[in-house]
Protein backbone atom coordinates (compact mmCIF):
# COMPACT_ATOMS: atom_id res chain seq x y z
CA UNK A 1 0.00 0.00 0.00
CA UNK A 2 3.14 2.25 0.87
CA UNK A 3 4.85 1.86 -2.73
CA UNK A 4 1.05 2.10 -4.29
CA UNK A 5 0.35 5.75 -2.41
CA UNK A 6 4.20 6.79 -3.51
CA UNK A 7 3.56 5.90 -6.96
CA UNK A 8 -0.17 7.84 -6.75
CA UNK A 9 1.64 10.90 -5.54
CA UNK A 10 4.59 10.89 -7.91
CA UNK A 11 2.11 10.72 -10.59
CA UNK A 12 -0.27 12.96 -9.25
CA UNK A 13 2.59 15.30 -8.89
CA UNK A 14 3.23 15.43 -12.73
CA UNK A 15 -0.06 15.62 -13.79
CA UNK A 16 -0.85 18.46 -11.58
CA UNK A 17 2.27 20.24 -13.00
CA UNK A 18 1.55 18.95 -16.95
CA UNK A 19 -2.45 20.38 -16.14
CA UNK A 20 -0.71 23.79 -14.75
CA UNK A 21 1.01 23.95 -17.80
CA UNK A 22 -1.68 23.14 -20.54
CA UNK A 23 -4.23 25.86 -18.19
CA UNK A 24 -1.97 29.19 -18.47
CA UNK A 25 -1.52 28.33 -22.04
CA UNK A 26 -4.80 27.71 -23.13
CA UNK A 27 -5.50 30.98 -20.65
CA UNK A 28 -2.83 32.89 -22.49
CA UNK A 29 -3.61 31.80 -25.79
CA UNK A 30 -7.80 33.14 -25.33
CA UNK A 31 -6.56 36.11 -24.14
CA UNK A 32 -6.27 37.22 -20.42
CA UNK A 33 -8.52 40.51 -20.53
CA UNK A 34 -11.16 38.91 -22.37
CA UNK A 35 -11.43 35.89 -19.96
CA UNK A 36 -11.48 38.29 -17.15
CA UNK A 37 -14.16 40.35 -18.71
CA UNK A 38 -16.50 37.38 -18.84
CA UNK A 39 -15.85 36.62 -15.19
CA UNK A 40 -17.31 39.90 -14.29
CA UNK A 41 -20.35 39.60 -16.81
CA UNK A 42 -21.18 36.43 -14.75
CA UNK A 43 -21.31 38.51 -11.10
CA UNK A 44 -23.50 37.62 -8.46
CA UNK A 45 -25.02 34.81 -11.08
CA UNK A 46 -21.98 32.46 -10.05
CA UNK A 47 -24.19 32.08 -7.08
CA UNK A 48 -26.87 30.17 -9.21
CA UNK A 49 -24.68 28.17 -11.21
CA UNK A 50 -23.12 27.21 -7.35
CA UNK A 51 -26.49 25.83 -6.56
CA UNK A 52 -27.10 23.89 -9.80
CA UNK A 53 -23.76 22.40 -9.29
CA UNK A 54 -25.28 21.32 -5.65
CA UNK A 55 -28.39 20.19 -6.92
CA UNK A 56 -26.11 17.92 -9.24
CA UNK A 57 -24.51 16.38 -6.38
CA UNK A 58 -27.48 16.04 -4.52
CA UNK A 59 -29.10 13.80 -7.34
CA UNK A 60 -25.96 11.70 -7.11
CA UNK A 61 -27.35 11.40 -3.62
CA UNK A 62 -30.67 10.63 -4.24
CA UNK A 63 -29.60 7.51 -6.57
CA UNK A 64 -26.81 6.02 -4.15
CA UNK A 65 -30.11 6.25 -1.35
CA UNK A 66 -32.06 4.46 -4.03
CA UNK A 67 -29.39 1.63 -4.46
CA UNK A 68 -29.04 0.86 -0.84
CA UNK A 69 -31.34 -2.35 -0.33
CA UNK A 70 -33.66 -3.14 2.67
CA UNK A 71 -33.30 -4.16 5.72
CA UNK A 72 -30.80 -0.99 5.32
CA UNK A 73 -31.21 2.47 4.53
CA UNK A 74 -28.99 5.26 3.78
CA UNK A 75 -30.34 9.20 4.35
CA UNK A 76 -30.49 11.54 1.34
CA UNK A 77 -28.67 13.73 3.72
CA UNK A 78 -25.98 11.57 5.24
CA UNK A 79 -25.23 10.35 1.39
CA UNK A 80 -25.20 13.95 -0.15
CA UNK A 81 -23.12 15.00 3.06
CA UNK A 82 -20.51 12.15 1.65
CA UNK A 83 -20.57 12.77 -1.57
CA UNK A 84 -19.49 16.22 -0.93
CA UNK A 85 -16.37 15.35 1.28
CA UNK A 86 -15.25 12.65 -1.02
CA UNK A 87 -15.32 15.01 -3.80
CA UNK A 88 -12.99 17.31 -1.65
CA UNK A 89 -10.59 14.45 -1.18
CA UNK A 90 -9.93 13.60 -4.37
CA UNK A 91 -9.86 17.06 -5.67
CA UNK A 92 -7.22 17.81 -2.84
CA UNK A 93 -5.48 14.84 -3.30
CA UNK A 94 -2.95 14.05 -6.76
CA UNK A 95 -5.17 11.23 -8.22
CA UNK A 96 -7.37 11.38 -5.52
CA UNK A 97 -10.24 11.44 -8.03
CA UNK A 98 -8.97 8.02 -8.98
CA UNK A 99 -7.30 6.37 -6.38
CA UNK A 100 -9.66 7.25 -2.81
CA UNK A 101 -12.23 9.73 -4.03
CA UNK A 102 -14.96 6.95 -4.76
CA UNK A 103 -14.13 4.68 -1.97
CA UNK A 104 -13.48 6.87 0.72
CA UNK A 105 -17.60 7.98 0.27
CA UNK A 106 -19.24 4.93 2.19
CA UNK A 107 -16.35 5.27 4.88
CA UNK A 108 -17.86 8.55 5.08
CA UNK A 109 -21.10 6.73 5.81
CA UNK A 110 -20.08 3.89 8.20
CA UNK A 111 -21.94 4.94 11.06
CA UNK A 112 -25.39 4.83 9.10
CA UNK A 113 -25.08 2.12 6.88
CA UNK A 114 -22.42 -0.96 6.94
CA UNK A 115 -19.27 -0.36 4.91
CA UNK A 116 -19.79 -2.97 2.52
CA UNK A 117 -23.52 -2.18 2.03
CA UNK A 118 -22.78 1.50 1.45
CA UNK A 119 -19.62 0.21 -1.15
CA UNK A 120 -22.42 -2.00 -3.03
CA UNK A 121 -24.83 0.60 -3.63
CA UNK A 122 -22.34 2.90 -4.71
CA UNK A 123 -20.67 0.96 -6.96
CA UNK A 124 -24.01 0.00 -8.30
CA UNK A 125 -25.28 4.06 -8.67
CA UNK A 126 -21.76 4.31 -10.19
CA UNK A 127 -23.04 1.95 -13.12
CA UNK A 128 -26.08 3.45 -13.26
CA UNK A 129 -23.94 6.85 -13.71
CA UNK A 130 -22.06 4.76 -16.23
CA UNK A 131 -25.07 4.24 -18.39
CA UNK A 132 -26.12 7.53 -18.28
CA UNK A 133 -22.94 9.03 -19.27
CA UNK A 134 -23.03 6.49 -22.31
CA UNK A 135 -26.25 7.52 -23.49
CA UNK A 136 -25.73 11.63 -22.65
CA UNK A 137 -22.52 11.36 -24.95
CA UNK A 138 -23.92 9.33 -27.24
CA UNK A 139 -26.57 12.25 -28.03
CA UNK A 140 -24.26 14.68 -28.09
CA UNK A 141 -22.16 12.99 -30.54
CA UNK A 142 -25.30 12.71 -33.05
CA UNK A 143 -26.12 16.37 -32.62
CA UNK A 144 -22.72 17.41 -33.69
CA UNK A 145 -22.56 15.15 -36.33
CA UNK A 146 -25.98 16.21 -38.00
CA UNK A 147 -25.91 20.08 -36.97
CA UNK A 148 -22.11 20.97 -37.91
CA UNK A 149 -19.68 20.60 -40.23
CA UNK A 150 -16.58 19.23 -38.36
CA UNK A 151 -13.35 18.89 -38.80
CA UNK A 152 -12.13 15.00 -39.52
CA UNK A 153 -10.48 13.88 -36.06
CA UNK A 154 -13.39 15.80 -34.49
CA UNK A 155 -16.21 13.89 -36.85
CA UNK A 156 -14.31 10.47 -36.47
CA UNK A 157 -13.82 10.55 -32.82
CA UNK A 158 -17.72 11.62 -32.55
CA UNK A 159 -18.70 8.54 -34.70
CA UNK A 160 -16.32 6.34 -32.59
CA UNK A 161 -18.21 7.14 -29.64
CA UNK A 162 -21.78 6.73 -31.10
CA UNK A 163 -20.83 3.45 -32.50
CA UNK A 164 -19.42 2.02 -29.35
CA UNK A 165 -22.19 3.08 -27.40
CA UNK A 166 -24.97 1.76 -29.70
CA UNK A 167 -23.28 -1.48 -29.95
CA UNK A 168 -22.37 -1.66 -25.80
CA UNK A 169 -25.22 -0.46 -24.54
CA UNK A 170 -27.63 -3.19 -25.79
CA UNK A 171 -25.03 -5.91 -25.31
CA UNK A 172 -24.26 -4.72 -21.54
CA UNK A 173 -28.41 -4.93 -21.34
CA UNK A 174 -28.58 -8.33 -23.15
CA UNK A 175 -25.95 -9.42 -20.70
CA UNK A 176 -27.70 -8.30 -17.14
CA UNK A 177 -31.04 -9.17 -18.55
CA UNK A 178 -29.55 -12.98 -18.88
CA UNK A 179 -27.31 -12.93 -16.00
CA UNK A 180 -24.36 -13.90 -18.27
CA UNK A 181 -21.12 -14.13 -16.47
CA UNK A 182 -19.43 -12.77 -19.35
CA UNK A 183 -16.13 -10.78 -18.10
CA UNK A 184 -14.76 -13.67 -15.77
CA UNK A 185 -15.06 -16.25 -18.33
CA UNK A 186 -13.17 -13.79 -20.67
CA UNK A 187 -10.49 -12.30 -18.13
CA UNK A 188 -9.72 -15.85 -17.51
CA UNK A 189 -9.64 -17.15 -21.05
CA UNK A 190 -7.46 -13.50 -21.53
CA UNK A 191 -4.57 -14.69 -18.67
CA UNK A 192 -5.07 -18.46 -19.40
CA UNK A 193 -2.86 -17.38 -23.12
CA UNK A 194 -0.63 -15.70 -21.02
CA UNK A 195 -1.48 -12.03 -21.09
CA UNK A 196 -1.41 -10.08 -17.70
CA UNK A 197 -2.26 -12.39 -16.02
CA UNK A 198 -0.89 -11.39 -12.85
CA UNK A 199 -2.99 -8.38 -13.07
CA UNK A 200 -5.90 -10.75 -13.93
CA UNK A 201 -5.36 -12.70 -11.38
CA UNK A 202 -5.92 -9.82 -8.56
CA UNK A 203 -8.96 -8.36 -10.67
CA UNK A 204 -10.90 -11.19 -11.00
CA UNK A 205 -12.05 -11.38 -7.01
CA UNK A 206 -13.39 -7.66 -7.58
CA UNK A 207 -14.80 -8.46 -11.17
CA UNK A 208 -17.23 -11.74 -9.60
CA UNK A 209 -17.91 -9.46 -7.00
CA UNK A 210 -19.20 -6.24 -9.17
CA UNK A 211 -21.30 -8.91 -11.37
CA UNK A 212 -23.09 -10.53 -8.08
CA UNK A 213 -23.94 -7.02 -7.18
CA UNK A 214 -24.99 -5.87 -10.66
CA UNK A 215 -27.16 -9.41 -11.14
CA UNK A 216 -28.31 -9.28 -7.32
CA UNK A 217 -29.53 -5.81 -7.39
CA UNK A 218 -31.54 -6.36 -11.00
CA UNK A 219 -33.59 -9.50 -9.53
CA UNK A 220 -34.54 -7.83 -6.50
CA UNK A 221 -35.37 -4.55 -8.05
CA UNK A 222 -35.83 -4.88 -11.87
CA UNK A 223 -38.86 -2.44 -11.57
CA UNK A 224 -36.48 0.58 -10.11
CA UNK A 225 -33.90 -0.10 -13.13
CA UNK A 226 -35.38 2.98 -15.22
CA UNK A 227 -36.50 5.03 -12.10
CA UNK A 228 -32.66 5.02 -11.27
CA UNK A 229 -31.69 5.83 -15.07
CA UNK A 230 -34.10 8.19 -15.09
CA UNK A 231 -32.87 10.20 -12.19
CA UNK A 232 -29.40 9.51 -13.36
CA UNK A 233 -30.37 11.66 -16.40
CA UNK A 234 -31.42 14.94 -14.78
CA UNK A 235 -27.92 14.98 -13.47
CA UNK A 236 -26.97 15.66 -16.92
CA UNK A 237 -30.22 18.04 -17.71
CA UNK A 238 -29.25 20.39 -14.92
CA UNK A 239 -25.58 20.44 -16.20
CA UNK A 240 -27.32 21.90 -19.73
CA UNK A 241 -29.13 23.91 -17.73
CA UNK A 242 -26.15 25.54 -15.60
CA UNK A 243 -24.29 25.78 -19.31
CA UNK A 244 -27.21 27.64 -20.93
CA UNK A 245 -27.25 30.37 -17.89
CA UNK A 246 -23.38 30.56 -17.87
CA UNK A 247 -23.08 31.17 -21.37
CA UNK A 248 -25.99 33.49 -21.67
CA UNK A 249 -23.70 35.58 -19.12
CA UNK A 250 -20.38 35.17 -20.02
CA UNK A 251 -20.95 35.61 -23.97
CA UNK A 252 -20.79 38.98 -25.60
CA UNK A 253 -21.81 38.19 -29.21
CA UNK A 254 -23.30 34.92 -29.36
CA UNK A 255 -26.30 34.37 -27.81
CA UNK A 256 -26.72 30.39 -26.53
CA UNK A 257 -29.00 27.93 -27.27
CA UNK A 258 -30.27 24.92 -25.37
CA UNK A 259 -28.47 23.08 -28.07
CA UNK A 260 -25.03 24.60 -28.08
CA UNK A 261 -25.40 23.87 -24.18
CA UNK A 262 -26.05 20.49 -24.57
CA UNK A 263 -23.11 19.75 -26.80
CA UNK A 264 -21.01 21.44 -24.46
CA UNK A 265 -22.02 19.59 -21.79
CA UNK A 266 -22.12 16.16 -23.70
CA UNK A 267 -18.14 17.18 -24.60
CA UNK A 268 -17.71 17.85 -20.99
CA UNK A 269 -18.54 14.78 -19.87
CA UNK A 270 -16.52 13.45 -22.27
CA UNK A 271 -13.40 14.92 -20.87
CA UNK A 272 -15.07 14.00 -17.59
CA UNK A 273 -14.60 10.34 -18.28
CA UNK A 274 -11.28 10.23 -20.61
CA UNK A 275 -9.28 12.89 -18.34
CA UNK A 276 -10.23 11.52 -14.73
CA UNK A 277 -6.59 11.30 -13.56
CA UNK A 278 -6.26 15.14 -13.89
CA UNK A 279 -6.79 16.90 -10.80
CA UNK A 280 -9.68 19.26 -11.60
CA UNK A 281 -8.87 18.38 -15.72
CA UNK A 282 -6.92 21.32 -15.61
CA UNK A 283 -5.51 22.51 -19.68
CA UNK A 284 -7.64 20.08 -21.51
CA UNK A 285 -11.31 21.27 -19.84
CA UNK A 286 -10.39 24.77 -21.66
CA UNK A 287 -8.70 22.73 -24.32
CA UNK A 288 -11.73 20.87 -25.17
CA UNK A 289 -14.41 23.51 -24.34
CA UNK A 290 -12.58 26.08 -26.41
CA UNK A 291 -12.10 24.42 -29.43
CA UNK A 292 -16.08 22.81 -29.55
CA UNK A 293 -17.04 26.66 -28.46
CA UNK A 294 -15.38 28.07 -31.66
CA UNK A 295 -17.08 25.59 -33.67
CA UNK A 296 -20.56 25.85 -32.59
CA UNK A 297 -19.68 29.95 -33.24
CA UNK A 298 -18.54 31.30 -29.71
CA UNK A 299 -15.40 32.80 -28.94
CA UNK A 300 -12.76 30.24 -28.25
CA UNK A 301 -12.37 32.85 -24.85
CA UNK A 302 -16.21 32.05 -24.39
CA UNK A 303 -15.69 28.23 -23.74
CA UNK A 304 -12.36 29.08 -22.19
CA UNK A 305 -13.91 30.86 -19.52
CA UNK A 306 -17.04 28.18 -19.33
CA UNK A 307 -14.70 25.90 -18.34
CA UNK A 308 -13.23 28.28 -15.72
CA UNK A 309 -16.35 29.30 -14.35
CA UNK A 310 -17.08 24.95 -13.86
CA UNK A 311 -13.45 24.99 -11.49
CA UNK A 312 -14.32 27.86 -9.57
CA UNK A 313 -17.88 25.80 -8.96
CA UNK A 314 -16.02 22.92 -8.04
CA UNK A 315 -13.45 24.42 -5.93
CA UNK A 316 -16.14 26.07 -3.35
CA UNK A 317 -17.90 22.79 -3.55
CA UNK A 318 -14.64 21.54 -2.37
CA UNK A 319 -14.09 23.64 0.28
CA UNK A 320 -17.75 23.05 1.69
CA UNK A 321 -16.73 19.34 1.87
CA UNK A 322 -13.34 20.38 3.98
CA UNK A 323 -15.62 22.03 5.94
CA UNK A 324 -17.82 19.03 6.73
CA UNK A 325 -14.62 16.98 7.20
CA UNK A 326 -13.26 19.71 9.80
CA UNK A 327 -17.00 19.51 11.51
CA UNK A 328 -16.75 15.76 11.99
CA UNK A 329 -13.28 16.13 12.97
CA UNK A 330 -11.63 14.06 10.16
CA UNK A 331 -8.56 14.37 9.01
CA UNK A 332 -7.40 14.41 5.03
CA UNK A 333 -4.82 11.98 6.01
CA UNK A 334 -7.53 9.42 7.92
CA UNK A 335 -10.17 9.87 5.03
CA UNK A 336 -7.28 8.52 2.50
CA UNK A 337 -6.68 5.94 4.72
CA UNK A 338 -10.47 5.00 4.79
CA UNK A 339 -10.44 5.18 1.12
CA UNK A 340 -7.51 2.80 0.85
CA UNK A 341 -9.39 0.59 3.24
CA UNK A 342 -12.43 0.54 0.81
CA UNK A 343 -10.09 -0.64 -1.75
CA UNK A 344 -9.18 -3.22 0.08
CA UNK A 345 -13.03 -4.30 1.11
CA UNK A 346 -13.89 -3.87 -2.91
CA UNK A 347 -11.66 -6.94 -3.42
CA UNK A 348 -12.95 -9.03 -1.08
CA UNK A 349 -14.47 -12.25 -2.41
CA UNK A 350 -18.17 -12.54 -2.64
CA UNK A 351 -18.18 -14.80 0.75
CA UNK A 352 -16.47 -11.91 2.49
CA UNK A 353 -18.62 -8.79 1.07
CA UNK A 354 -21.57 -11.24 2.58
CA UNK A 355 -20.09 -11.20 6.08
CA UNK A 356 -18.89 -7.51 6.21
CA UNK A 357 -22.67 -6.56 5.07
CA UNK A 358 -24.03 -8.66 7.87
CA UNK A 359 -21.41 -7.92 10.69
CA UNK A 360 -20.88 -3.98 9.45
CA UNK A 361 -17.33 -4.85 9.97
CA UNK A 362 -14.43 -4.03 7.08
CA UNK A 363 -10.76 -5.69 6.59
Amino acid sequence: MRQRRSKYTAAGVVFTVLGTLLFAYFVRKAGVGEIIAGIRRLGYAFILILLLGAIRQAIHAICWTKCCEPPYRLRFIDAFKARLMGDALGNMIPLGSVAVAEPSKPFFVRDRVPLMVGASALAIENIFYALSVALFVSAGALALLLQFKLPVSLRYASIGALVAVVILVPIGFLLVRLQLRFLPGALGFVARRGLASHAIGNALPRVRVLEDRIYGFYQRNHLRFVAILMIEMTFHLAGVLEGYLTLRFISATVAPTLMSAFILESVNRMINVIFKFMPLRAGVDEGGTGKVSALLGFTTSTGVTLAIVRKARDICLTVIGLGLMIHRGISLRAAARGGEDMIQVEVATPEKALSAASTGKSG
